[in-house]
């Protein structure tokens, strides 16, 4: 098994055991990358309603932007697409090595 499918069956475990303990959960999926991106797509991150995660989507403030919008996923029932990016020339602006972009699926789990 990879690492990445190992991380992922970890990840999802956990938000398997949040559900059984009732918590609402959302599930945040990489799903498109172009340029420089931390984590590949099919990366996982789970979301439990109480602000617990387990794994990763990126790092940094993307994961807590994640979060925020977790918390409405998990609300509203509804799954969004969110979109996160940064040119190259903003990236060295701000102080990162390269730009990129990402995609992430981010769905309430039921």
């Amino acid at each position: 098994m990879s690492t990445l499918a190992a991380d992922n069956a970890l990840i999802l475990q956990q938000a398997a055991d949040w559900l059984a303990a009732g918590k609402p959960v959302a599930l945040a999926t990489v799903i498109g990358t172009w340029g420089s991106a931390p984590r590949p797509v099919g990366s996982l991150m789970a979301i439990a309603g109480d602000g617990a995660m387990a794994g990763s989507v990126s790092g940094g403030c993307i994961e807590g932007a994640v979060a925020l919008q977790a918390e409405k996923v998990m609300q509203e029932g509804e799954p969004r697409l969110l979109s996160f990016g940064i040119s190259n020339d903003m990236a060295w602006e701000v102080g990162l090595a390269c730009g990129g972009k990402l995609e992430i699926y981010l769905e309430p789990v039921t």
